[in-house]
């Protein structure tokens, strides 16, 4: 049997580098961008933000969309837009079109995760769906472990605008070859019948839109607690993720004060150590435990909730005073927390009905990218009025205990959700212990 599913998933994989690139660019150039244009840390928080305006709106109109006119299409169009708001950025004269770009760039990178999300369902069948999820989700990872790094050097070197040119050249190479190479499993003629029969087997999502219409089966499925389960737990996790994504390097600089190239340094350690742990922890050992006979949802459970916990470490982060410590106390928090990611994003590939992926991986996905527009803002202008960073990480601490509590009590399982249309005509009824 050849192996073209996993060729696809590193299609998808390198994706996501490319898209984390673009938008980690603006973090790295925080301080040259707030010199450049006299602005407060909390006005660069609103721009930094920004991006998250679009990206988080537009989460469930792209699952719909992806539901009904499929991956392809939405993923192409998507990256022509991104690509565009990088030489945009680049070419900003002031607040207002910095602003307009983070928007845009929103716009473009908005369908990629859900896109990911139902490729995967098409692509792999349960038993290789965690490694399959983890493979992209963890990218995001190795991007900013990389990114930093490179990006700061590009930054020194060629000044935050020449960044920025960079990774929208990078985005042209990309757009080209995924238009050239991705199809969808029906439509792919490099996948052989004995390929297409095991991950069919294997219990792949059937390509479709569902009965009744997006708003319709939203509607529906937010009746579940499991769906309101995953969608608390995983905002909870996305308020720490964009911390760290928009201000990782600016805490660096102000609180640690490092130059900008030092900062890519230290700033790439956390995202390395997430990048392996999602995929040891997320990825392989979630699909080894569960080959050998562990129950499924104890073990998603355990992953969710003790990554959750341990992401509490962050906590540590506010009472230090040296760049090493510091790196030490968010290297755990992160490493721990993204475990948890890939482990979220895989739940609606098991408890969505047929042709709802895109809409419910939308749902879930909003939720945590609106954590997007309020940690970089609230962040910023916590910074602004304490000169410090301490209560912001007290704050995201916070947030992961309302996440713990969520996955602890309300993701009850991970049984697929009957068709709305099934569950209306009564030949399968909801369990009790499902709905809300």
């Amino acid at each position: 049997m050849k192996h073209r599913r996993w060729w696809i998933g590193i299609l998808i994989a390198f994706g996501v580098i490319v898209n984390y690139l673009d938008r980690s660019t603006m973090s790295i150039a925080t301080k040259p961008i707030e010199s450049g244009f006299h602005l407060t840390a909390g006005q660069m928080g609103i721009i930094l933000s920004a991006f998250g305006w679009s990206y988080a709106l537009l989460q469930i109109p792209v699952g719909a969309l992806l539901d009904k006119v499929g991956v392809k299409w939405v993923i192409r169009l998507g990256m022509l837009l991104w690509s565009i708001a990088c030489f945009t950025t680049a070419a900003a004269t002031g607040q207002g079109l910095l602003l307009f770009a983070r928007v845009l760039l929103g716009f473009g990178e908005a369908p990629y995760f859900p896109a990911a999300t139902k490729a995967s369902a098409y692509w792999f069948p349960v038993a290789e769906r965690a490694r399959a999820v983890s493979l992209y989700d963890s990218e995001s990872k190795l991007a900013s472990a990389i990114g930093a790094p490179l990006l700061a050097w590009a930054v020194t070197a060629w000044g935050w605008r020449g960044g920025f040119i960079a990774t929208g050249a990078l985005s042209i190479v990309y757009v080209i070859v995924f238009w050239a190479m991705y199809r969808n499993p029906s439509e792919d003629q490099r996948l052989s019948s004995e390929e297409r029969k095991y991950i069919e087997a294997g219990g792949s999502q059937a390509e479709g839109e569902a009965v009744g219409g997006t708003w319709s089966n939203l509607v529906y499925l937010l009746r579940f607690k499991k769906v309101w389960g995953v969608f608390i737990g995983f905002a909870a996790y996305g308020y720490s993720w964009w911390l760290f994504l928009s201000w990782l390097p600016g805490y660096l600089e102000d609180q640690m004060h490092l130059t900008v190239l030092k900062t890519g340094w230290y700033a790439a350690v956390p995202w390395l150590v997430g990048f392996l742990a999602e995929m040891l922890v997320g990825g392989i050992l979630v699909d080894a435990l569960i080959r050998r006979g562990r129950n499924p949802l104890r073990v998603r459970k355990a992953v969710l909730v003790i990554g959750l916990l341990l992401g509490l470490s962050v906590i540590g982060a506010a009472y230090v005073h040296s760049a090493g410590w510091a790196v030490l106390w968010i290297s755990l928090a992160l490493g721990s927390l993204v475990c948890t990611s890939s482990v979220a994003y895989s739940v609606p590939t098991f408890i969505a009905p047929r042709g709802t992926v895109g809409v419910l991986t939308g749902f879930l996905t909003f939720g945590n990218n609106a954590m997007g527009i309020v940690a970089p803002i609230v962040t910023g202008f916590i910074v602004q009025a304490t000169g410090s960073f301490m209560d912001a990480f007290l704050c995201a601490a916070g947030v992961l205990v309302i996440g713990i509590f969520s996955y602890a009590f309300l993701l009850t399982d991970l049984d697929p959700i009957a068709p709305m249309e099934q569950a209306s005509a009564g030949s399968r009824p909801i369990p009790r212990s499902n709905s809300l």
